[in-house]
């Protein structure tokens, strides 16, 4: 099987790899000082052992910078590249609704909102094709402009001394 090298480097590419070997990300130091000992000619089993990789993950930065040149030195984020968040867009709305409200509105046997409980009435609510997690629900309100510690200042409550009560720090 013949040894696989990386193509000749330009000026630019070595500059590009060289630097680096100065980065602070893991990823990007170990893909530049792999494809500097190709340029080199060492094989994918000596750079391996030298980095204290996989071959195969010798292989795979040889042919990644094939592809995508020095683009390759920055880790992609994982994951689908079109993902949308479930309780995003026309769902926010709905969502600033419910929190407007109190529980004991959607029977549930409290008065103040948790993400796990507004994680219930979503799904109970239709707003979510299955029950998120209390992350994904922060997220949701996080778009909406608003921390969840911070809510308290922007929920309001049908109770008509809701404002008084809140002033004193009666919940």
């Amino acid at each position: 099987m013949k040894a696989l090298f990386v193509r000749e480097l330009s000026e630019s590419e070595r500059g590009d790899l060289r630097a680096g070997l100065r980065s602070r990300h893991g990823f990007t130091l170990r893909r530049a000082q792999i494809l500097l000992a190709s340029a080199d000619q060492q094989t994918p089993a000596r750079i391996a052992h030298r980095i204290g990789c996989a071959s195969q993950t010798v292989r795979n930065t040889i042919h990644a910078f094939e592809k995508q040149g020095t683009g390759c030195l920055g880790e992609k984020k994982r994951g689908p590249k079109d993902a949308q968040p479930i309780l995003g867009g026309a769902k926010a709305d709905p969502l600033k609704d419910i929190l407007h409200q109190s529980p004991r509105q959607f029977g549930k046997a409290r008065s103040t909102w948790t993400l796990d409980l507004l994680a219930d009435v979503a799904f109970e609510q239709d707003l979510t094709p299955r029950r998120l997690s209390h992350e994904a629900v922060r997220q949701a309100v996080k778009r909406l402009g608003h921390g969840w510690k911070r809510a308290e200042q922007w929920i309001t409550s049908p109770d008509p001394a809701y404002a008084r009560k809140k002033k004193r720090g009666i919940g």
